[in-house]
């Protein structure tokens, strides 16, 4: 790797696999010769994984003064692992790891007129969690019932485990089937005795996570008497509800009678006449048949002279004939009524009108 001899870096480890939130030592130790006199210069660039683009530079030790401010990503989590880097320990730590520092991370040694470098590859896995286990399918007797077990939060390839817990022994049934790569344990024909609790396993190469659920297989449910106890309340219930409909009729029925029949009352009573109206219709009566009077016909009514008082005579008479005049009409009284007397004119005996 170097252009010299002189100059040489000894750490050999050139690959790390790390875990996110640990941290990692990158090693670069070297050995400088008497015939390096220059200035030492200890820089750490990452090497994209696009050839296209440049290198950076994330720490330097150059002139006895270390620079770290070029990489903002790693500020604060990346340091020189060894207080003084010239005498001969150039590594680094990283802290905190991060899955986007995984990368490829070269050492570069320089101290005229020897240089040195070396690379070494950093992979950031992300741990295994919030790992769910979850029940599909009829936990009944004779039925097929799949366990799942999934993780939230994994750097793949993730594997999974399944095991049941019981006393004295953590095996599965003999008709289970378990898938490692999608976590699903399928448990066939299920009986009784596969109650109890099982836990999933998940993992890769950097941690682990587990969840667990409980099992219980039951006798199969009365299909038929669910579905009677259904039909029986939705007839029930239809019922309740044209019962009510019923009565809400029923109520708008007798509402609506009661209505009518007490408009037919009001109609049948007719408001009572006026005295007024009475006594007009009386005189105008009157008036018609003195206008169709001539002389002719005026003959009985010459007998009594208009300015002759009646006699006692008359007034004997008109008493007499009380009862004949009760089974007729009465005239109503015209005084009461505000009506004015008619006037009958009388006939003189040369037959002249007075």
């Amino acid at each position: 790797n170097g252009l010299t001899r002189s100059l040489s870096i000894t750490s050999a480890e050139s690959a790390f696999e790390k875990a996110q939130g640990e941290r990692v030592t990158l090693p670069c130790t070297f050995v400088l010769s008497e015939e390096d006199v220059g200035t030492l210069d200890i820089e750490w660039v990452l090497i994209p994984a696009d050839i296209q683009k440049k290198e950076e530079t994330i720490i330097l030790y150059s002139g006895d003064r270390i620079y770290n401010h070029y990489y903002p990503a790693l500020t604060g989590r990346l340091q020189f692992t060894s207080s003084d880097p010239k005498s001969g320990d150039g590594s680094v730590d990283i802290l905190n790891l991060k899955s986007t520092d995984t990368g490829t991370y070269q050492c570069k040694v320089k101290k005229a007129p020897g240089v040195e470098s070396q690379k070494i590859q950093l992979n950031v896995l992300v741990k295994p969690a919030s790992t769910k286990c979850s029940i599909e399918g009829s936990q009944e007797i004779g039925k097929d019932i799949i366990l799942k077990c999934a993780s939230q939060e994994g750097t793949p390839l993730l594997y999974y485990d399944w095991r049941r817990v019981v006393t004295g022994t953590q095996g599965l049934p003999a008709t289970s089937v378990l898938n490692k790569n999608t976590g699903e344990l399928l448990l066939k024909n299920a009986s009784k005795d596969y109650s109890g609790t099982y836990n999933c396993v998940a993992s890769n190469r950097v941690g682990t996570d587990e969840c667990s659920v409980e099992l219980n297989v039951t006798p199969p449910i009365n299909t038929a008497g669910v579905i009677a106890g259904a039909i029986l309340g939705t007839l029930l219930g239809l019922a309740l509800l044209a019962f009510l409909v019923f009565c809400c009729c029923k109520k708008h029925r007798e509402k609506k009678y009661e209505k009518e029949v007490h408009h037919e009352i009001r109609e049948d009573v007719l408001p009572p006449k006026s005295r007024s109206s009475t006594a007009r219709s009386y005189i105008g009566s009157n008036r018609s048949s003195l206008g169709s009077m001539s002389p002719s016909n005026m003959e009985g009514y010459s007998k009594t002279p208009y300015s002759q008082v009646p006699s006692e005579d008359f007034e004997r008479a008109s008493g007499q004939n009380q009862t004949i005049a009760s089974s007729k009409v009465a005239a109503p009284n015209l005084s009461r009524m505000g009506a004015v007397p008619v006037m009958i004119p009388a006939q003189s005996k040369d037959g002249s009108i007075v």
